[in-house]
């Protein structure tokens, strides 16, 4: 069995995975970023390393000397902190000056890179985590036909929107855009649509075009709906097998006890499938 390394971000995610690999005997270590934690795992059998999303080398030498072959990036890590009091480490200054752009993927595949060239390989991040995509179809609620405009409408812009690689959400009311996410994140965006648009608001959330799967898939959890229960929103919509839903049993009672509609659809070859197609 390959020793293992999981990349710890902000949220849940990170946890639920270890949970998973300490259940299946996985050799592991967990690095987690300083400005991130969220999750704890002193309570499982891996060695635990916390190390300043500015230390890149760090992290690689962590790697080199726990002698770790597969690493698993989870959970987020917020481009803002590159806008503030930012002080990369000489390794990671090097790699960002070498980039052409600061977007998302940019970043993320220059630090792939990093780690291949190191002898280490990216799991996709659904491994052990399979059962947490959504599945196609209508999740919570029920969809009439003017929800149905707005959930295609705000499904259609949050997926072009990613083939900037800006962000992965949109939010709309009525035909029209209220927000989209961008460096501010989900949350913020959510907020900031709720002002604008006020009750009813629709959150579309997908994956890119070209989505690697090794890193960033699109997730919602019981925070995100935190959010849209208090922004009164209407509906959520997000990509079927390629975002994540946290506790997906509660996040889907929840939301069917206050209104709010799940829905989950797919893209194939282009061709944009809805849950009340099926």
């Amino acid at each position: 069995m390959t020793k293992k390394a999981l990349i710890a971000g902000w949220g849940q995610l990170p946890r639920l995975w270890a949970e998973r690999a300490a259940a299946q005997a996985e050799d592991f270590i967990v690095i987690r970023i300083a400005e991130e934690i969220t999750a704890e795992f002193s309570d499982l059998d891996c060695a635990e390393y916390t190390v300043n999303l500015t230390q890149l080398g760090e992290i690689l030498q962590l790697l080199e000397d726990e002698e770790i072959e597969e690493a698993i990036w989870l959970g987020k890590i917020q481009k803002a902190h590159l806008f503030n009091d930012f002080n990369p480490d000489q390794k990671l200054k090097q790699l960002l000056t070498q980039l052409p752009d600061l977007n998302d993927d940019t970043i993320l595949m220059g630090l792939a890179l990093e780690f291949i060239n190191s002898g280490v390989k990216i799991l996709p991040q659904t491994y052990l985590l399979e059962d947490q995509l959504a599945e196609p179809g209508i999740l919570a609620g029920e969809v009439d036909s003017e929800l149905k405009r707005d959930l295609i409408f705000a499904f259609e812009t949050a997926y072009n929107l990613g083939r900037f690689d800006i962000g992965q959400t949109a939010l709309v009311k009525d035909g029209a855009v209220m927000a989209l996410e961008a460096i501010e994140g989900t949350d913020e965006a959510i907020k900031r649509a709720a002002k604008f648009g006020g009750p009813g608001v629709v959150m579309a959330k997908c994956s890119k075009k070209n989505q690697d799967i090794r890193f960033d898939l699109p997730t919602v959890g019981l925070k995100t709906l935190e959010n849209l229960i208090e922004a009164e929103a209407g509906a959520l919509i997000i990509e079927a097998d390629k975002t994540f839903i946290l506790n997906k049993e509660e996040f889907c009672r929840r939301a069917a006890a206050e209104g709010i509609v799940i829905a989950a659809a797919e893209y194939n070859k282009e061709e944009l499938i809805l849950p009340w197609q099926k």
